[in-house]
């Protein structure tokens, strides 16, 4: 918490985005930002022993971690119009943010229903780590060229952005505003198998079987309706689930709900908008990002990530001179015209036949 407030040189780049920047786009820029006002602690600038200290490697961890949420509240602000609330450090983590988020500046006694803090600190917890994901392959890939943490961070929030990654619990929020009611679930279904349509929050790379955090998150949700009222996509999201869970489709496939598939409904209950909600995915992964950058600066075996690829291109081919090699074209050319005109030949002789 005593490092909840981001660097002051930060603000202008904030206010410098359009009001309908979308907030992991903000996010990213704004990380990789950061690193400007590090100089000091930059491998580009000092060398790449800068890190090797337990000491400085848990200065830019508790800075990370500390101003991130402000980064973000702010981010949402401007998006909104509303003006930018510096943290409090006397609130909780979860307490601060969401003061950050909602606050008016006319009220600085303003604070969050300890419920809805509770939701949050779960789905944090939740969200803080799942292995090596794309986004956290990402940072270790960016740290293994001994970028600063900062840059490598962005690099890390920018594989987050992809619907396939991050964006999948702001794309199940579209889904079921696009199913619409619990009557147009059948006919979605049936669109799903005839790949018309892509069913959003179900599968998971890891799980096989139902998601153990959306088990949880779907309990979270009851809570967080008994303050703010029921959102009424959650019954669509409920009879979607039931009759995905009982068609042998999707049992073949082993396609279960993950833990995306609740979290957007939790957090449109709350007045959170569709667009932010990367940013509540983001603002936990960070710690589970900055472990394993800590893990990797720390291992004494740490080289460059740098993958192989499969050649599957021409294998051998003899040497034509540029001459030659026109003339092959243009003989390749004359072949396409010729039968183009063949095709079209045949097609007027079928037509005058009919």
């Amino acid at each position: 918490m005593k490092n909840s407030a981001y660097h002051h040189g930060l603000e202008p780049f904030i206010k410098a985005f359009r009001h309908d920047a979308h907030p992991m786009a903000m996010m990213s820029t704004l990380m990789a930002a950061l690193s400007s006002f590090y100089p000091e602690a930059n491998p580009a600038y000092v060398g790449a022993t800068i890190y090797n200290s337990r000491q400085e490697r848990n200065k830019h961890i508790y800075r990370v971690l500390g101003c991130a949420p402000a980064i973000a509240a702010a981010c949402y602000r401007h998006r909104a119009g509303k003006p930018i609330m510096p943290p409090k450090e006397d609130l909780s983590y979860i307490e601060n943010f969401l003061y950050m988020l909602d606050a008016d500046p006319s009220d600085a006694n303003y604070r969050p229903h300890p419920k809805i803090v509770n939701a949050i600190e779960i789905l944090f917890i939740l969200h803080a780590e799942h292995e090596l994901n794309c986004s956290t392959a990402a940072i270790r890939h960016m740290t293994s060229s001994q970028a600063d943490v900062y840059t490598s961070l962005a690099g890390a929030v920018t594989a987050l952005y992809g619907p396939r990654h991050g964006g999948a619990n702001e794309a199940v929020l579209r889904m079921l505003n696009q199913i619409g009611s619990k009557e147009n679930i059948p006919q979605f279904i049936q669109d799903v198998k005839n790949r018309k349509k892509t069913l959003m929050g179900f599968g998971h790379r890891v799980y096989k079987n139902y998601d153990p955090r959306a088990t949880l998150v779907r309990k979270i949700a009851d809570d967080v309706f008994s303050i703010v009222g029921r959102e009424p996509l959650v019954d669509i999201a409920m009879e979607l689930e039931r009759i995905a869970l009982s068609d042998e489709y999707f049992i073949k496939r082993k396609l279960y709900p993950n833990v995306d598939f609740y979290s957007g409904v939790i957090y449109k209950a709350l007045g959170i908008p569709t667009e932010m909600f990367t940013i509540m995915f983001t603002l936990p992964r960070l710690a589970g990002w900055l472990a394993h950058w800590d893990e990797f600066v720390e291992d004494k075996e740490n080289k460059i990530v740098r993958p192989r690829q499969i050649y599957k291109g021409y294998t051998k081919r003899d040497y034509v001179p540029a001459v030659e090699r026109k003339q092959l074209v243009d003989q390749e050319l004359k072949y396409v015209v010729d039968a183009k005109d063949a095709r079209r030949e045949a097609s007027i002789t079928l037509a005058k036949k009919a």
